[in-house]
């Protein structure tokens, strides 16, 4: 079972277990340059708005009501990351952009596989902030329109079909929760707080940008421990500004600031690695791909604006147990425009 909380999608498995929950959200965040380099984590921002995709049915184009799901805004050339809140029930999720895989640049399958691994495993990983392009280097998710050649989409496939994101979530074999849990005690999960229909404005997809350093990690519990008979599958239709007021009436939120801006007030990025876990690997498939920069360059066009590299001064650690340390930039933080 799937609800809309908050701006985050929870996943309940009650037929599995009673503490099989987690919620996703998609954060809001600077758009790292794409030139080459390797930046840490850039932070969250705040989530985007979601809202069910059924509840503008006499809007939306066919396409978007046939598959589903839920709605969410992103300007052109916008970043998000994908973030975990996994309380202890562990989970395999898998994540495509366009029906490819973010792991593994492999087209989308209704189940699990390791050769390569196609799959995130939570509680482990926080967060997910692009496609796995190099051990310990992902490229961030950027916002780009079908039909220009950006995507990982269309990169792969040669088509521009799908766009937008889609999830399926996987809970832990309740025998196996139970065993590794037998000596711990019980864990508290708990998740916060128009025109006529036109199909005119190009649909969105997401786009590989700048190197970024984060480590996907291998499963440890093995393929065996995941109960494969009950999933949870939804889809992530991303609407560009025009659409999304179009559609709800809503203004979408502003555009972060952009990275040199923020590196400037001084504002902190973020390092977290799992010092116990082993990185994935990166496949061919995604080793490849060329980021909206480099397409860019190629075509004689300048897609990125605000594209220029910045200086790093300050990176603050996130442990990874026992920590009250949060990926965000504070509330009281000011950037100049």
């Amino acid at each position: 079972m799937i609800t809309l909380e908050h701006d985050r999608l929870v996943f309940r498995f009650p037929e599995v277990h009673k503490d099989a929950r987690c919620a996703i959200e998609f954060q809001r965040t600077l758009r790292i340059p794409d030139d080459g380099l390797e930046y840490p984590l850039p932070p969250g921002m705040g989530s985007f708005p979601l809202r069910h995709l059924d509840d503008y049915a006499r809007r939306v184009p066919e396409a978007w009501l046939r598959r589903g799901g839920v709605l969410m805004p992103m300007h052109q050339a916008e970043a998000m990351w994908i973030n975990f809140d996994c309380r202890g029930y562990p989970f395999a999720v898998k994540i495509a952009t366009g029906k490819t895989c973010a792991l593994t640049g492999d087209g989308w399958m209704n189940h699990l596989n390791t050769d390569p691994q196609d799959y995130a495993v939570l509680p482990e990983q926080p967060w997910l902030d692009g496609y796995c392009v190099a051990k310990g280097i992902v490229r961030q998710f950027v916002a780009m329109p079908l039909g220009q050649g950006y995507t990982v989409e269309e990169q792969l496939t040669g088509e521009a079909e799908h766009g937008g994101l889609q999830l399926i979530v996987y809970p832990m074999k309740a025998e196996r929760y139970e065993e590794m849990m037998s000596d711990v005690g019980p864990i508290v999960t708990s998740y916060g707080p128009l025109p006529s229909k036109s199909e005119a404005a190009s649909d969105m997809g997401l786009a590989p940008g700048g190197r970024m350093q984060q480590e996907v990690y291998e499963d440890e519990y093995g393929l065996d421990a995941w109960d494969q008979r009950h999933a949870s599958r939804c889809f992530v239709t991303i609407a560009n500004s025009v659409q999304w007021m179009a559609l709800t009436g809503e203004r979408p939120p502003t555009e972060p600031p952009t990275a040199s801006a923020y590196a400037a007030a001084g504002l902190p990025w973020f390092d977290y690695f799992g010092a116990d876990l082993t990185a994935l690997e990166e496949t061919e498939k995604l080793r490849g791909i060329a980021s909206v920069a480099e397409i860019g360059a190629a075509n004689g066009e300048s897609p990125l604006p605000e594209n220029e590299s910045v200086e790093v001064d300050r990176v603050i650690p996130l442990r990874r147990k026992g920590s009250s340390q949060v990926r965000e930039m504070s509330a009281d933080s000011t950037v100049a425009g």
